[in-house]
């Protein structure tokens, strides 16, 4: 598959290039699940707004630039190119935006949407309830309705970003007596709202990524419904699509790792077996295939087709080659792999970082086992047990 690019599309590479070698940072900043992280990636966020930078597929009156999908690969291959700060409003920009561009009134898109390219607002996904993780359809937390608002008991659990961010998108049982997918909503919460208490839950590396969230009678603005009410499944059905599909993991995020890789390799191949070489090279394969079917489904979109069952065969292949890819520069490091500093360090354990990160990766966005079910049933038409 030959990808070609018109004149444009390489100034437009030219132009981003030039303005990420002036503006990014030089120096990685701290996790952005720490305080002092999160403050400074947000710090960036404006700055990527300011030069409409941050979202170039987005609307202009939104903060965008009303470019293609095919833009925003190319972006992403030069922001991943200059090494820049992980985007800390992913939840927001690349998960909630495109749903309420497609289900929002326009009073919510003109209000949530400036702000969240600004990086002014930060957004968290509330979904998963202790009862309720890869089986989102068992979602237990209840909003009733009273006059203008919605009053929402009950919890959720491993809500990413929520410790430091603003809102969070939630998704509720709005019809009292409804099970399964019937009778969900989804609200728009604001984080500091009364009765709404968090608690960080720290990860593998101390660091606190995720939030326990209790909701006792919160109190929800009637137009913070995004979508139909009692519809929420299918409105977080289309998010979903977004975070397995196309927008929350680029091409760029494997393909620059994959080039660490062969670097890493090629400073120490000579105490490697032959057999890690080919592993390296196959992470490397893996990258550039799964470019390759990006630009390929992007053409397809952009022509009118939409993302179905790819969303879930995409989540699949790349939360299983990022795992690959990092065990592969745990193998090449030996012992060395699990110092975060020191002389004796590589790469002050960014590597580590991205290793225990990669670990989950078949389980949020929906575990690879419930992809799998889809793609048996939807896809190739198997009978459920």
């Amino acid at each position: 598959m030959d990808i070609e690019f018109t004149s444009e599309h390489k100034a437009f590479r030219a132009e981003i290039r030039e303005w990420l070698e002036r503006k990014a940072p030089k120096e990685r900043l701290p996790s952005l699940d720490t305080a002092e992280g999160f403050e400074l990636h947000r710090s960036w966020e404006a700055v990527l707004a300011k030069d409409k930078w941050g979202n170039v597929n987005w609307p202009a009156e939104y903060g965008g630039r009303g470019l293609d999908l095919t833009h925003w690969l190319i972006f992403e291959e030069e922001y991943y190119r200059a090494d820049a700060p992980l985007r800390v409003s992913q939840n927001g920009i690349f998960l909630l935006a495109p749903t309420i561009m497609e289900y929002g009134t326009d009073a919510q898109k003109a209000r949530f949407l400036p702000p969240m390219a600004s990086g002014e607002e930060i957004w968290a996904q509330a979904w998963s309830e202790p009862g309720a993780g890869s089986d989102m359809a068992a979602i237990r937390t209840k909003a009733i309705k009273d006059g203008d608002h919605y009053v929402v008991s009950g919890q959720k659990t491993w809500s990413s970003r929520a410790v430091f961010a603003d809102w969070c998108f939630a998704l509720v049982r709005t019809e009292p007596g409804s099970e399964r997918h019937r009778g969900l909503s989804k609200l728009l919460v604001p984080l500091d709202s009364p009765g709404l208490t968090r608690r960080p839950i720290a990860q593998l590396d101390g660091e606190t990524g995720f939030a326990e969230l209790f909701f006792d009678e919160v109190r929800v603005p009637v137009e913070n419904l995004l979508g139909p009410e009692h519809g929420g499944w299918g409105v977080a059905m289309a998010t979903a699509g977004f975070e397995r599909g196309l927008l929350l993991r680029s091409p760029a995020r494997f393909q620059e790792a994959a080039a660490r890789l062969v670097r890493l390799y090629r400073e120490h191949k000579d105490r490697l077996s032959s057999g890690v070489g080919e592993q390296v090279l196959q992470a490397w394969m893996n990258a550039e295939r799964f470019c390759a079917a990006t630009y390929q489904l992007i053409a397809r979109v952009q022509a009118g087709a939409s993302v179905n069952s790819e969303a879930s065969a995409n989540k699949i292949f790349w939360s299983e080659m990022d795992r690959h890819l990092h065990r592969t520069a745990m193998t090449i490091m030996g012992a060395k792999a699990e110092l975060e500093s020191g002389l004796d360090a590589i790469d002050n354990g960014r590597w580590l970082d991205g290793y225990l990160f990669s670990l989950a990766g078949p389980i949020y966005a929906g575990t690879n086992e419930i992809q799998r079910n889809i793609l048996a049933e939807r896809v190739l038409g198997l009978p459920r047990k």
